[in-house]
């Protein structure tokens, strides 16, 4: 841990926004225009370990869904 985490006793919140991409903001402050919160607040180390636990592919939303529609087209076509 750095000395930055160590000094940092602020409360954050995990935030997501419509391409299932996640961050963390101040709990006190405004969310950014397109992000809401999941989760539960708490510290920066909390908040990034849901991050880590949750966020499972890196991918934005609109390519997973485009990924997946190539691929279900590949299959239909060998069929």
């Amino acid at each position: 841990m750095n000395s930055d985490d160590r000094e940092d006793s602020a409360t954050y919140r995990v935030v997501v926004n419509h391409e299932e991409q996640y961050s963390i903001w101040p709990s006190e402050r405004k969310f950014p225009l397109g992000w809401t919160a999941t989760g539960k607040p708490g510290s920066k180390t909390e908040c990034l370990a849901y991050i880590k636990e949750v966020w499972t592919d890196m991918r934005p939303l609109s390519l997973r869904r485009k990924m997946d529609q190539r691929d279900k087209q590949v299959h239909s076509s060998k069929s």
